[in-house]
């Protein structure tokens, strides 16, 4: 979805939009995602109705814009979250990846965004597509490009619908709460969960980065053959 705000204006008024869109991310990114109206953003702001309505005719195109910045902002971290994992081993760069996935999806909220619940659900289609297209083709491609190079020991795709479920499920779920642990703690066990079920070790010399990716039961078995 593309903001319907002005396609031509002058540096001052450039300056302006920066302003607003910075104003409502902060109003709109608050604990809780209270709905936000154009007074409440206009008071924040100190100027009149009128002057943003010039820049975003509608409050749904002012909404859009927030999210565009917020979307570019998880761009850039996972950008850089692959960056600093060029060249590391398949399960580091799998992980590194995931927790900063679900860092950024738990940072803008975009569990409560995509469902409805806060925000605006006009943009509940716009979320869901965005974090399709940033998070989740990017988790497909890593998995895939596991088990073209034999790294994993299940189905890519389950892998996927796996991860994918527990990235949404775990910042709507009272889990933390109940476990007193931080939803970043939870998202951490549930990617070591994943990775150590799924992707084959990685050795270097004689060590095994992860433990063994054979479940355990199947060792159990091993060791009471004959």
């Amino acid at each position: 979805m593309e903001t319907n705000s002005v396609s031509r204006v002058s540096e001052g008024d450039e300056r302006r939009v920066d302003v607003i869109v910075e104003a409502a991310g902060r109003l709109l990114f608050t604990p809780g995602f209270a709905p936000v109206s154009m007074d409440e953003l206009a008071r924040e702001l100190g100027m009149s109705k009128k002057t943003i309505y010039r820049h975003f005719p509608d409050k749904r195109s002012l909404l859009a814009a927030v999210l565009d910045r917020q979307f570019a902002a998880v761009e850039d971290a996972l950008a850089a979250a692959a960056e600093g994992t060029e060249g590391q081993p398949f399960d580091v760069r799998v992980q590194r990846f995931l927790v900063a996935a679900g860092t950024e999806l738990g940072r803008i909220g975009a569990a409560q965004l995509a469902t409805g619940r806060g925000g605006d659900a006009m943009l509940r289609q716009y979320v869901e597509q965005r974090v399709d297209t940033v998070i989740y083709r990017r988790i497909d491609e890593l998995f895939r490009h596991g088990h073209r190079e034999g790294l994993l020991a299940a189905p890519p795709e389950l892998l996927f619908e796996i991860t994918r479920g527990a990235l949404e499920r775990l910042f709507t779920s009272r889990l933390p709460h109940a476990l007193d642990w931080t939803a970043a703690d939870l998202l951490r066990a549930t990617v070591d969960t994943v990775l150590y079920g799924a992707i084959r070790p990685t050795r270097t010399g004689d060590d095994a980065r992860l433990g063994a990716a054979i479940p355990a039961a199947r060792d159990d078995d091993k060791e009471a053959s004959p």
